[in-house]
């Protein structure tokens, strides 16, 4: 009943409506952002050599210590930035988890929420669920840079936190450190606290570097940063990431996160400990990602569909305004039943959606997968063009 709802505005996530349709009407799924193709072997038997071990039962609440020390491990090869195991990094049921329990931790009702649009979906629902008011700003086609000069505008004394996601979901727009510089300068000396959401941050392409969150602790102490291993070892549907923040924030989180999940599951946590143990694993995940990005973008390359190439993620947008001026909705719902391929449309990551006509695909998808999309997504084009 609506009197109950705590979020009554909002419906069911557009990944979830998009992968149905993709199921009822036989299509290939380029909309839900997950890999079609198999995780490396080797993980797969360090979770089973752990189990046999008998890691079965509740871990640690915080998570196991020794991914937690891997992850400082990793932290300080890649970012320079020293982090303690026992007091700064917490395990979650991934990132989406992770996301909440941190907006859960520090947003109270009337606190403002700084979120740049289009956003990944969860944000605006979890803020609202906890009393919080989301402020969009919104990131203009074609480049969709963040306007500081409009975030600095948006601040106000009921800021209470500022989310920021680099490689960027749903545009694939990797920040830069100017950016960092300039958030920092924002929030210099404000009780706001900055979460970054890097679940992407081994997917940056064309010799791009990923500049985090964690490299600015001190320029930004309040920071909690989000990560995801199923992003980058492919294994969406293990469902563990983690949280990284001081220790006096860390004491907040965890008290919010010890009551809505606890523990994370214990084999799994060991196997990753074990596998971060070798940088190949992901550190080769920004070539193989953006080759897969080049294969779909020359696939469409014939077609009147405008594609600005992904800096990050394993996301690609397409701009069909060469073909149709439909609302992308009804454009992507075309393209499911009829061309049998499924997309997301980029207005359900917005809480007022410009008028625009772009569509979001996955390209973390095996090469035939690719192929199929594309192909199905190139005879689109031809018959819109046939009929305009």
């Amino acid at each position: 009943m609506k009197e109950f709802s705590k979020i009554p505005g909002i419906g069911e996530s557009i990944f979830a409506v998009m992968s149905r349709m993709a199921v009822e009407n036989n299509a290939i799924n380029l909309s839900q952002g997950f890999p079609d193709f198999s995780l490396d072997t080797a993980l797969i038997e360090l979770v089973h050599k752990y189990m046999l071990a008998g890691n079965n039962q509740y871990a640690p609440m915080p998570g196991v210590l020794p991914l937690r020390e891997a992850i400082c491990d990793k932290i300080s090869a890649l970012y320079g930035s020293s982090y303690s195991p026992a007091e700064e990094v917490t395990i979650t049921a991934g990132a989406t988890q992770a996301l909440y329990t941190v907006i859960s931790t520090f947003i109270r009702p009337g606190d403002e929420v700084i979120i740049f649009e289009p956003a990944y979906d969860s944000y605006v629902p979890s803020v609202i669920a906890n009393g919080g008011i989301p402020v969009p700003v919104i990131l203009r086609y074609p480049d969709f840079a963040i306007p500081w000069d409009e975030v600095k505008d948006k601040i106000t004394a009921n800021t209470r936190m500022i989310i920021i996601n680099s490689p960027h979901n749903p545009t694939g727009v990797v920040y830069s450190e100017e950016d960092y510089n300039q958030l920092a300068a924002l929030v210099n000396g404000k009780n706001i606290v900055v979460m970054s959401d890097e679940v992407y941050e081994h997917l940056v392409f064309d010799e791009l570097k990923h500049t985090s969150l964690l490299s600015f602790k001190e320029k930004i102490p309040n920071s909690v940063t989000v990560f995801s291993f199923g992003k980058v070892f492919h294994a969406t549907g293990w469902k563990v990431g983690y949280i990284i923040a001081n220790s006096m924030l860390t004491t907040e989180i965890r008290k919010i996160h010890q009551f809505t999940v606890f523990a994370v599951n214990t084999p799994v946590q060991f196997a990753y400990a074990e596998y971060l143990k070798n940088q190949e694993h992901y550190l080769s995940l920004n070539s193989f990602f953006e080759n897969k990005r080049n294969q779909f973008n020359n696939l469409l390359s014939p077609s009147k569909y405008h594609l600005i190439p992904s800096k990050g993620t394993y996301f690609q947008l397409l701009d069909y305004s060469a073909l149709s001026n439909l609302p992308d909705y009804t454009f992507s719902e075309i393209l499911t039943k009829k061309f049998k391929v499924a997309t997301i449309p980029l207005s359900a990551f917005y809480s007022t959606p410009p008028e625009q006509t772009l569509i979001r695909i996955c390209f973390a998808k095996t090469e035939n997968t690719i192929i199929n999309g594309a192909q199905k997504l190139l005879t689109a084009s031809e018959e819109f063009s046939l009929s305009t």
